[in-house]
């Protein structure tokens, strides 16, 4: 093969890529799912769209649970997966377009159990300028409602009667942390625009759908640590008969378009320090 060609091909799918983006994005959730050892990324892709990955950057197990996608290949020919399959895949970034609706699975070593998302695509994927520059212009629309949820974020330390640095130094303080059970997760950690970092829909959450655990015992998760407050929440902090504490939704919180993160998950602090109060009288957990 011609030594051009896969740079031709990359050219052209920056081309794609660059123009693909100056549309509306579809539904794709994303599914981030651990086990001993492993990391696995579920994504969801509709049929009739075109579909450009991330650029992987090491061979790694493929897993085709259903669907049918035509694959664009560096030489300009296609070829057809379809459901089921499992293969290996090698670095590089796919185009395809997906003839029935499809779910795919990345399956990744994750021997250090790591469960921050943005620390395995760092080692796992390289996201393109074009993605990162698109992704910047998104967040900076956002940027307008920010002083809202910020502003009643001091009225609800006002209310509650809690010292600013006092909420920031528990958000700091790792040692009642403890990480997620293994298992599938909608969401990922992020820089927040309101405040650090916050939890954000990475697939479409229904009210009433427990988004995870944020404290088991008398440990936090990063839900229960990095869980932002917003003057419209779309989320609640709600105890078990056991005093764990999950994380549920109260609206739709969408999830994933096109690649990008969802929504911010925002709860209302007054609601949360009420809840630990509760729990703090009846034993089942320490404020």
């Amino acid at each position: 093969m011609d030594k051009a060609i896969p740079e031709i091909g990359k050219m052209k799918i920056e081309a794609l890529e660059k123009k693909m983006l100056e549309h509306d994005q579809v539904e794709c959730p994303v599914i981030h799912r651990f086990g001993p050892g492993t990391y696995i990324r579920e994504v969801h892709i509709p049929a009739g769209s075109i579909a450009i990955g991330h650029h992987q950057n090491f061979e790694h197990t493929n897993v085709m649970l259903s669907g049918c996608v035509i694959m664009l290949n560096e030489d300009g020919s296609t070829t057809e997966f379809k459901a089921p399959m499992v293969f290996v895949g090698r670095p590089g970034r796919k185009v395809g377009y997906i003839k029935e609706d499809m779910v795919w699975l990345n399956v990744y070593p994750n021997v250090e159990n790591e469960q921050n998302i943005e620390t395995l695509e760092a080692k796992y994927l390289t996201k393109s300028d074009n993605f990162k520059l698109s992704d910047a212009s998104r967040n900076a629309l956002l940027l307008g409602n920010i002083s809202i949820d910020q502003r009643d974020f001091q009225q609800a330390l006002v209310d509650i009667g809690v010292p600013a640095q006092l909420v920031r130094n528990q958000s700091e303080n790792k040692d009642d942390m403890m990480e997620l059970p293994f298992g599938g997760y909608r969401f990922k950690i992020a820089n927040s625009p309101i405040e650090g970092r916050g939890i954000f829909a990475m697939g479409d959450i229904v009210p009433g759908e427990i988004i995870g655990p944020a404290r088991i015992g008398q440990k936090r998760t990063a839900l229960g640590r990095y869980t932002n407050h917003g003057a419209q929440p779309n989320a609640k902090f709600i105890a078990t008969k056991t005093g764990d504490i999950n994380l549920v939704a109260t609206k739709k919180i969408f999830g994933c378009r096109g690649g990008f993160d969802g929504d911010e998950v925002l709860v209302d602090y007054r609601e949360a320090f009420r809840l630990n109060l509760e729990l703090a009288k009846a034993g089942k957990c320490q404020v």
